[in-house]
């Protein structure tokens, strides 16, 4: 019987990182998506160039297919709390709970109250309205984030609270240390940047593809794509090196609240000073040592305490029931670390092309580009798969397990679930990224901006799809 609970345990384990993995992308595509529409229509308030209006009709079909699908996916994950997580549900409920209500009442409200007139009042209210109407979207996203981040790192950093002798419960005692717990700014800071750089990064590829295509047809690429790529290595350029500062100072965090969740993750065994940097080995759980280990001399201890005598923590400084899958975390915050720095690099190399004058002709730097488009994305699941496989084996870190959070659900029924999900998220939002993927394989071109009566509906117009007839040349669009 303990056997089936294990297997219904991993089950409810993998299926909840399963939807969660699939429904961040979605919110993070939108927040960033969001502000760089907020961006582009104030641009065109301010300047009057028709190119950043043609940019907003161009990036607001993309916004309106990945918010439609965050919606969706985030929906599975409030019924999985009730039907997999119900005994952390109770006992957390208290304080999530009121937190998640908190981020519907006032985050998803404002952004399904104004996305309405963000996605057809362009010519149906005035130009100041509806750039009130895109900022309120573009806040209500931030702020939508905002909440979530908090109940998270509540669970990460528990303050605030106390406990039901009667109940086991978790009652909030001080709101404020609550929602402002010592881990929620550093993971505010660093998950908006995260979703700012991976949008860039989109951006910045869908340019570097319509740059490379229109080379490769003898032309040059038009204006909307110049100026699209030239905004997404700004944005690249400034916030790659501000998302390693912010990362570097979370780190610090973890270090003083989660200290076992660092020794995980640098694959050290051992506490120590004067400690050296694994920038590669395997952790092996088994016998508490990482073999095939590269390491760099007192860069551990200058990395993680800003001091070459800094003392760092080992796994075997906390019992076995309580250290962290070392050999998860130690690769997925590897591979988060590499993608970062790559970004920067990138974002460097944009400024040194931008000087010498070749930004928008040099087709090794668009190819490289291109292939750039999923790594803030793949950077982001890294992160979310080092904080959150970092926290085991806590749900509330250090004081309810997630062995004991789980539903008393059969072993028959959660496989069955884990299947239809799997099944059904590959079918559906296989589908809307393959609807993504076509509307961004067509290049924003000049003279979208028309906002004549006629065009009225322009803005998510059938027509502007490929594939779909365009009735005024009778041919494919």
């Amino acid at each position: 019987m303990p056997h089936a609970h294990d297997q219904a345990l991993l089950l409810a384990r993998f299926q909840f990182a399963f939807t969660v993995g699939v429904h961040i992308i979605f919110p993070a595509f939108s927040i960033g998506l969001a502000a760089y529409l907020a961006v582009l229509e104030g641009l065109w308030l301010r300047t009057g160039r028709p190119v950043f209006l043609d940019l907003y009709r161009y990036w607001i079909r993309v916004f309106s297919i990945v918010f439609g699908m965050g919606v969706v996916s985030g929906l599975v994950m409030s019924y999985e709390f009730g039907t997999n997580w119900s005994i952390f549900s109770k006992k957390a409920g208290p304080i999530t709970g009121v937190l998640l209500s908190y981020e519907v009442m006032t985050a998803f409200f404002l952004e399904a109250g104004f996305l309405g007139v963000m996605l057809f009042g362009m010519n149906r209210v005035g130009r100041r309205l509806h750039f009130a109407a895109t900022c309120c979207v573009s806040v209500g996203t931030l702020i939508s984030m905002t909440w979530i981040l908090s109940s998270n790192s509540w669970m990460q950093t528990p303050r605030g609270y106390t406990i039901d002798p009667a109940t086991g419960r978790f009652m909030p005692a001080d709101w404020l240390a609550i929602i402002f717990n010592p881990s929620f700014p550093f993971r505010l800071v660093h998950m908006g940047l995260a979703a700012f750089l991976s949008v860039a990064f989109i951006v910045g590829a869908t340019a570097a593809w319509h740059m490379l295509r229109a080379r490769r047809a003898g032309k040059g690429a038009c204006e909307p794509v110049r100026v699209m790529f030239s905004m997404a290595m700004w944005m690249a350029a400034i916030v790659a090196p501000l998302q390693i500062l912010a990362g570097d100072a979370h780190g610090l965090n973890t270090l003083k609240y989660q200290p076992a969740k660092i020794a995980a993750m640098e694959g050290d065994w051992v506490s120590e000073d004067h400690a050296p940097e694994l920038l590669f080995g395997i952790p092996n759980m088994k016998t508490e040592h990482t073999d095939y280990a590269i390491k760099l001399p007192l860069a551990g201890s200058l990395i993680l305490t800003h001091s070459l005598n800094g003392k760092v923590p080992g796994m075997k400084d906390f019992p076995r029931d309580q250290r962290p899958p070392s050999p998860v975390i130690f690769f997925s915050f590897r591979i988060m670390v590499a993608l970062g720095m790559l970004m920067m690099l990138v974002g460097l190399w944009s400024l040194w092309l931008r000087r010498n004058g070749t930004l928008f002709t040099n087709p090794v730097f668009h190819r490289v580009a291109l292939c750039m488009a999923p790594a803030g994305f793949l950077a982001l699941l890294c992160g979310w798969i080092t904080t959150e496989v970092g926290r085991q084996p806590w749900t509330v870190y250090g004081l309810l397990r997630t062995s004991d959070s789980v539903s008393p659900v059969a072993l028959s029924s959660m496989a069955f679930s884990m299947t239809a999900f799997v099944v059904v998220y590959v079918l559906v939002f296989g589908s809307g990224l393959g609807i993504l993927v076509r509307v961004l394989g067509r290049a924003p071109q000049e003279g979208e901006h028309d906002t004549s009566p006629a065009h009225a509906p322009d803005i998510l117009a059938a027509r502007t799809l490929p594939g779909v007839i365009d009735p005024s040349s009778g041919k494919g669009a």
